[in-house]
């Protein structure tokens, strides 16, 4: 990670010259010009009775010198630790140790287990013991050393890490160097407190501006700090991605992959630096021939290449599977998941790698090798029966609860209907030590086993209920004795499902509650984005994130902004401040329209258009020549789902602006695209819909006077649809809808089109559109409308449509549980209601 001074022209000279002897050292001069590791072998061989703390000192870093300038195939570390002149060194050095300075110490330190010596082996352990006693006078290069040593051996929880925090914390503005504190920042990253990360955040944020850009490892490890640390820090981000993304034209692919899985970690989209990875990973294709290049070529490349690059890279894969290791076939074949590739050649290839090695994989390589054969469909029994076999094993074994409910979930992937006793018995052991997230991926695997237990047909388990119950009590525990809100939100993050909605979400929301006075600017966008993804209404959380957002907009990054609107928008609630809300992050937003990411612009200009609310700046910046042409370079690069999920928003907001904005002159450009999401949709009709046009037929006097699955102008479809002239009377159609029974049995709808709904009515009459409201277009806890339902009634509304709707919950209800009360509902609804 540091350019050693052994083999740096000061450091030299100040071994030759140090202590201010005038004599020549030949010692020094032969090593000096030594060009390989055998010379210097050599060199150590012939003067062994004269090698000083500073020869030993200069041979070790040069030992470690020559490696690091290898590729990683091509090192040599293991010859060197057998070589006999290797031993002369350990033994010289560990006899030295009081003669080292402070930072020939830690250098020493660092060679050494950079050429593999055991950490166990005493010469590691007294340079160890040495370090320690002088840590605290350490200049701050020799502490992040020190640093990085105690990293690699897993001691970040250690007392001797926790001192060097401390040392951090209070030396922390005398460090000027960033490559000295992004690699400190790493290694003590899992014992900074909320005060020091900003600290030390805010140091960062300055060294970055004083380094030369063109060290992109420095940037790097600052993502990485973050990553540690789960907190995505924007400003911060955005300044190291334009340093990485100037640097991208020169990066391997090792470097753009550990990038690029760095901001997938952090959720942090970056257009251009993945638009520049994808060209550079490209032209790096035809020079990536060896195992381990192709391998970090492959993995980086293929989820984001072309139909014919991939191909290209599945063939060459295919060749030089028989070289790849283990780890990389791990790699390779989760690459593949990712791409959903059906090259049964290569992943049979892969598979039969590892079956091979399985006995090198640690506890999360089998989990992840798993979940890769599954979700690829691989049928393979043998090799699945020896996993199911080894996570098994791994399951007993493991002291981690979350290990434990890594190795639960996968092995419940597996074409194994139920699990035997002993798993339900070691998930009882740690389901208290589980956090939130944790006690969610039990359930689902729970719930699982109760689908696939064939002793299960008709009652529900007595050891899956007592599992389920021992989850509901720590969920429970848990959220009661919170005390930090982040930390909750932390757990909260990828939490879904039928466990969490049912036993659950009342008790968090409560929770959430009691921490109110804990949110703040910081925390704004994790809330919001919990509340949207859960579709949870709650006006006191609301008005709580809306007053934070207007007091302390100017600290909110842009994006954020974006994701502390999303719940306003999605569950339709204006809080009592709802103007000012909207329009002091309209105005913060305005400013850095051009540094969004194409999609995410999309994504803000939407969810407003669905609040009703239509930034003319951002509207024109969206539908300009120069943007659309921007997003379509994006979409190109972007997996499918999120595409498709872009495409639509960005038609539904073209429809939103033609409709409420006409003034804008915007055109509508999606009239082939509606056409073909019409073509692949299905227009199945559910019972209720049966049911509903069967009493509209009733009440409005025929079957000729109601027609279902009207498309109109901008592609909204109307499930019923009926024209009242000046007295309320309904008025025949000349053609009216059928119903279609397909050749499965199905109920189809024959669709009609409507290109001028205006034309077609007497003078005097209206046109009614009739909905029904599934579960879908309400909160979760509440029959409020979402804001998706809200503004398609707008539309119909401007559209020339009177609305009537009818909310699931109505129509369901005890009250109408006969034919003749669902017909009066139906009058009530369409006559009385829209008389008034």
């Amino acid at each position: 990670m540091f350019r050693l001074r052994c083999v740096n022209s000061s450091l030299w000279r100040r071994l030759l010259h140090g202590g201010g002897n005038v004599n020549r050292d030949q010692v020094l001069e032969q090593l000096m010009v030594c060009s390989a590791e055998d010379e210097v072998f050599d060199v150590v061989g012939k003067n062994k009775a004269k090698l000083t703390v500073s020869h030993v000192s200069g041979a070790v870093g040069m030992l470690w010198h020559f490696q690091r300038e290898k590729p990683q195939m091509l090192r040599t570390v293991e010859h060197i630790r057998t070589h006999p002149q290797f031993l002369t060194l350990r033994v010289l050095a560990e006899n030295k140790i009081a003669l080292m300075d402070d930072l020939m110490l830690v250098d020493m330190l660092y060679s050494f287990l950079r050429l593999n010596v055991d950490q166990h082996d005493s010469l590691i352990q007294q340079l160890v013991s040495e370090a320690w006693l002088r840590i605290d006078r350490f200049p701050m290069t020799s502490l992040s050393k020190f640093a990085i040593c105690l990293n690699d051996w897993h001691l970040q929880n250690s007392p001797l890490m926790g001192h060097i925090t401390s040392i951090v914390d209070q030396k922390l503005s005398s460090i000027d160097d960033i490559r000295v504190l992004s690699a400190l920042m790493i290694s003590m990253s899992s014992l900074v407190s909320p005060r020091l990360r900003d600290a030390l955040i805010s140091r960062a944020d300055h060294l970055l501006d004083t380094m030369d850009t063109s060290n992109y490892n420095n940037p790097r490890r600052v993502v990485q700090f973050m990553r540690n640390i789960k907190y995505s820090h924007q400003p911060l981000l955005e300044k190291c991605n334009k340093i990485l993304l100037y640097n991208a034209p020169r990066m391997d692919a090792e470097n753009i992959g550990m990038i690029m899985g760095l901001f997938h970690s952090l959720q942090f989209n970056s257009f251009d630096f993945r638009l520049a990875a994808k060209r550079r990973l490209t032209e790096l294709v035809d020079s990536s021939s060896n195992p381990h290049s192709f391998c970090k070529l492959f993995v980086a490349l293929a989820p984001m290449a072309s139909e014919d690059i991939r191909e290209g890279l599945e063939n060459t894969a295919l060749l030089l599977a028989d070289e790849f290791s283990a780890q990389q076939a791990l790699a390779v074949v989760e690459a593949l998941e990712e791409t959903q590739s059906r090259n049964l050649s290569l992943l049979s290839k892969l598979a039969s790698m590892i079956q091979r090695n399985l006995h090198v994989y640690k506890p999360v390589e089998v989990a992840r090798v798993t979940q890769s054969l599954c979700l690829l469909h691989y049928q393979n029994p043998e090799l699945l029966n020896k996993l199911q076999k080894i996570l098994h094993n791994f399951l007993q074994r493991s002291v981690f609860p979350s290990e434990v409910v890594m190795l639960t979930r996968v092995l419940s992937m597996l074409p194994c209907p139920w699990l035997d006793d002993s798993v339900i018995a070691r998930l009882n052991s740690v389901v208290a030590q589980c956090n939130l997230g944790d006690l969610n991926t039990i359930s689902i695997v729970v719930a699982k086993w109760v689908r696939n237990d064939p002793s299960n047909h008709h009652n529900t388990h007595n050891k899956y209920v007592r599992l389920l119950q021992l989850l509901n009590r720590c969920g429970h525990k848990r959220l009661q004795k919170a005390d930090r809100l982040d930390l909750v939100l932390e757990e909260l993050k990828y939490i879904s499902g039928e466990w969490f909605e049912e036993m659950l979400v009342e008790e968090t929301m409560v929770t959430l509650q009691r921490m109110m006075d804990q949110i703040n600017w910081t925390n704004v966008p994790e809330l919001a984005l919990f509340l949207s993804r859960i579709n949870h209404l709650c006006p006191p959380l609301m008005d709580r994130i809306a007053s934070v957002v207007i007091k302390d907009i100017d600290k909110i990054y842009p994006t954020a902004t974006y994701v502390a609107l999303l719940p306003f928008s999605i569950l339709n609630y204006d809080p009592a401040q709802a103007d000012e809300m909207y329009d002091v992050c309209i105005q913060h937003i305005t400013p850095h329209i051009g540094s969004f990411d194409p999609h995410l612009l999309v994504f803000l200009a939407y969810s407003l258009a669905v609040a009703d609310c239509f930034p003319e700046e951002l509207v024109r910046e969206i539908f300009s020549i120069d943007f659309l042409g921007k997003l379509d370079t994006q979409l190109e690069n972007l997996p499918h789902t999120l595409n498709m999920r872009v495409r639509l928003h960005l038609m539904e907001l073209n429809r939103a602006v033609c409709l409420e904005c006409p003034e804008f002159q915007v055109p509508w450009f999606h009239q082939r695209y509606c056409q073909q999401l019409h073509k692949k949709g299905h227009s199945s009709v559910s019972p209720v819909q049966q049911q509903i046009h069967k009493m509209l037929s009733e009440v409005l006097g025929g079957i000729n006077c109601v027609r279902v699955a009207v498309d109109t102008p901008y592609f909204y479809t109307v499930e019923f649809e009926c024209i009242l002239d000046k007295h309320l009377q309904p008025v025949p159609y000349s053609k009216p809808s059928e119903l279609q029974i397909s050749d499965s049995g199905k109920v189809h709808w024959t669709r009609s089109s409507l290109e001028n709904i205006g034309d077609e009515l007497p003078p005097g009459a209206q046109r009614v559109a009739v909905d029904f409201l599934d579960s879908k277009s309400f909160c979760k806890n509440l029959h409020h409308m979402n804001g998706k339902s809200q503004m398609r009634k707008r539309h119909l509304e401007i559209l020339g449509y009177r609305v009537v709707q009818i909310p699931h919950f109505e129509w369901n209800s005890m009250e109408l549980s006969t034919p003749d009360a669902w017909k009066e509902y139906l009058k009530r609804k369409i006559f009385k209601e829209l008389s008034s």
